[in-house]
């Protein structure tokens, strides 16, 4: 599960020459997603800080505790590796990267936005006379995947559509049993495991930056919060049903959720469900070359207002996904980022009724030259989505 060392080789050229049009000597990456999108080192976030010194000319340096040398070295990291013993230490992270960097020419030091204060100014210390800038330069980058990237989201898109089928098979045994039906966290236990178990089964070296699969599942008025948490409650015939799910492989994110109803959908149900399956329809279909991110959203949205319902909308379209499950660019009001060839969406309007129900579509969407291609492809009409009870 590694990308081939082409892949970092144009990465590396491509951000060298971002750094020169930006004035900077280097780039010091310090979140797990750059870290791997750069090196292909993928490790458990911690306390024990991870730096990866990405210069304009040169060769890159890797800064990791001690504790993960061996790990490194199983995923065949192709870059020189220098360690601390450990956090915080009597030789910390950043003196250690100080003392490697302390011959080397980097007076300009590009870091992400996301870099935490702490973190700054211990480097801004340990670098001496290096200033560093917040810069774009990796994250646009990352905006559009690059081709050896696709077939992993492909893999996971896969993968998620079965942790649906899972969830649903879980809710349809147990009423052809005629069993108690399972509680929430139950089925998010399941469509988890499922898809932990799947990336396992699949590939010999798993790795990741947050997480294999992820599950949000939430029914009857519990799914009318759009980012609620599973709770103990089982559920029912005539509920609404949201399976909210992620998987990654090689941390490359999809995401994929359906809304279900258990039992003879009421019109009311109906109503919501075709609002939302038209929005989200009307909304892939908007997402094409050219256009920006906050035009795509406002096509969306404008259908579910069409139909009455704007007061139920509590967010925006979509997002980026990448090695991150939510990545920029942000396919909502006020980012004007023009879509582009090799970009990765979520599109996922959704209908929130509060005490009645929630219902959410989503899809992980490629943009390409010649439109969007949906890499999910759980079915997503109504008729498909109804966990019918037996009589």
């Amino acid at each position: 599960m590694r990308l081939p060392d082409s892949f970092y080789s144009s990465v590396r050229a491509r951000l060298a020459d971002a750094l020169d049009a930006r004035g900077l000597d280097g780039f010091l990456a310090t979140s797990p997603a750059d870290v791997a999108f750069l090196s292909g080192f993928f490790y458990i976030a911690t306390e024990r800080p991870v730096y990866l010194w990405m210069p304009r000319q040169g060769d890159p340096l890797l800064v990791i505790p001690r504790l993960d040398e061996e790990y490194a070295a199983q995923q065949g990291v192709g870059v020189e590796t220098l360690s601390y013993f450990e956090f915080p230490g009597v030789v910390s992270a950043e003196q250690t990267l100080g003392t490697a960097l302390a011959g080397r020419s980097a007076k300009q030091i590009g870091v992400s936005a996301g870099l935490s204060i702490g973190a700054y100014r211990a480097l801004s210390r340990a670098l001496g006379g290096s200033t560093l800038v917040t810069t774009d330069a990796v994250a646009k980058l990352r905006l559009r995947k690059f081709p050896e990237e696709i077939p992993f989201h492909e893999a996971a898109a896969r993968i998620c559509d079965e942790m649906l089928a899972a969830g649903r098979e879980l809710i349809a045994d147990a009423l052809r049993r005629g069993a108690e039906l399972p509680r929430e966290d139950e089925i998010a236990r399941h469509v988890i495991g499922y898809g932990t178990d799947r990336m396992y089964a699949d590939y010999d070296l798993v790795v990741y930056t947050t997480k294999l699969a992820g599950g949000l599942v939430y029914a009857g008025p519990n799914s009318a919060l759009p980012h609620g948490l599973p709770t103990r409650r089982r559920v029912r015939p005539g509920d609404t049903l949201i399976l909210s799910l992620g998987a990654a492989v090689a941390s490359r994110f999809v995401e994929s959720e359906r809304t279900f109803v258990i039992g003879e959908p009421t019109p009311e149900q109906r109503r919501y469900y075709e609002a939302d399956r038209e929005a989200q329809e009307v909304g892939t279909q908007a997402m094409r070359a050219g256009r920006t991110c906050a035009e795509v959203n406002r096509i969306c949205l404008d259908v579910l207002r069409g139909h009455g319902l704007g007061e139920y909308i509590r967010h925006r379209q979509g997002h980026g996904i990448g090695l991150q499950n939510h990545e920029a660019p942000w396919v909502a009001d006020g980012d004007d980022t023009v879509l582009e060839p090799g970009m990765l969406l979520s599109s996922e309007p959704g209908v929130y009724v509060p005490g009645h129900a929630g219902y959410r579509i989503s899809d992980t969407v490629l943009v390409e030259e010649a439109g969007p291609r949906r890499l999910t492809g759980y079915p997503r009409d109504l008729a498909s989505n109804i966990i019918e009870e037996v009589r």
